[in-house]
């Protein structure tokens, strides 16, 4: 069976639509539709139904997903396998980040890791650090840069941070701060969303100096609260991530000085990974960017 009409299959349930798979996969919506024909074939039965514009597993096709999922891994891991053990091929590195780790941490590691496996061929899963924990832990990810978890983590995994980042007070720049912990009172408060774990440790912090704060919005987008912050709809308190910040914003950041709270940034990965070659090569391409 090629496994090359399974990932056609996977990518279209994915996205839901022949379209859209075909978008990403770099092919026509026919030639979608052909790989999709010939694998009904082989299988003997139909694998989706449509649903108005969009497609959906039928019966059979909902059966195979999760095979078809540890095939596609399984020939994935082989191809690496045979390049740990001095194969010239590509191999593929399977990675999850965050939204500021996309644009932070995560463009200089893959430019490093380059020079390294010129032929590495990468998967980039973005997502919140609660999303990509499990994913990393299940193999689905060879790594990912994550907060840390505030619990132990899973002897199968290992753990490298690469940025420790404080507290900060955002106002707007036209606001005068002499006591922050009143400004963070009084004012609007924009909140780092408490279900993720960055959300948490701002959470700990106003628990932690009995703060009382007026939530105007909760959110996980740091970026989008900075800017809410520069357009005069609050204040916030966020980890200082790394840069690059968006552009032009008129705010403040006050360093929160007595706060031990810190938001701690790394890479956690899979140590039964096949391709640990290159996600030791990763590491070490991080290593420059603490």
């Amino acid at each position: 069976m090629d496994t090359v009409f399974l990932e056609t299959f996977v990518t279209v349930i994915d996205t839901g639509s022949l379209a859209e798979a075909a978008r990403i996969l770099g092919l026509t919506p026919p030639a979608v539709a052909q790989r999709i024909k010939a694998l009904e074939k082989e299988i003997g039965d139909a694998l989706l139904q449509r649903n108005g514009r969009a497609v959906r597993p039928t019966a059979s096709g909902l059966a195979i997903l999760g095979k078809a999922h540890s095939l596609i891994r399984e020939a994935r891991d082989l191809r690496a396998i045979a390049v740990s053990k001095g194969g010239g091929g590509p191999v593929e590195l399977r990675l999850g980040a965050t939204a500021t780790a996309l644009t932070g941490q995560l463009p200089d590691a893959v430019s490093n890791i380059r020079k390294i496996f010129p032929k590495v061929e990468l998967y980039v899963q973005p997502g919140s650090s609660l999303e990509l924990y499990p994913r990393v832990v299940s193999g689905d990810l060879d790594a990912a840069i994550i907060v840390q978890p505030q619990f132990p983590i899973l002897k199968s995994c290992g753990w490298q941070t690469l940025r420790r980042e404080p507290l900060v007070l955002l106002v707007p720049e036209s606001l005068d701060v002499s006591d922050p912990h009143q400004v963070i009172t009084s004012e609007p408060f924009i909140r780092y969303d408490r279900k993720h774990w960055g959300g948490q440790i701002v959470d700990r912090f106003l628990q932690a100096n009995n703060l009382q704060v007026t939530t105007f919005v909760e959110m996980d987008a740091l970026d989008a609260i900075a800017t809410f912050v520069g357009r005069g709809l609050g204040v916030a308190i966020l980890p200082d991530w790394a840069p690059p910040w968006p552009e032009k914003l008129s705010i403040k950041k006050i360093p929160l000085t007595a706060s031990t709270e810190v938001r701690n940034v790394g890479v956690l990965w899979w140590r039964a990974s096949p391709r640990i070659a290159v996600v030791r090569a990763f590491l070490s391409a991080c290593k420059s960017l603490r």
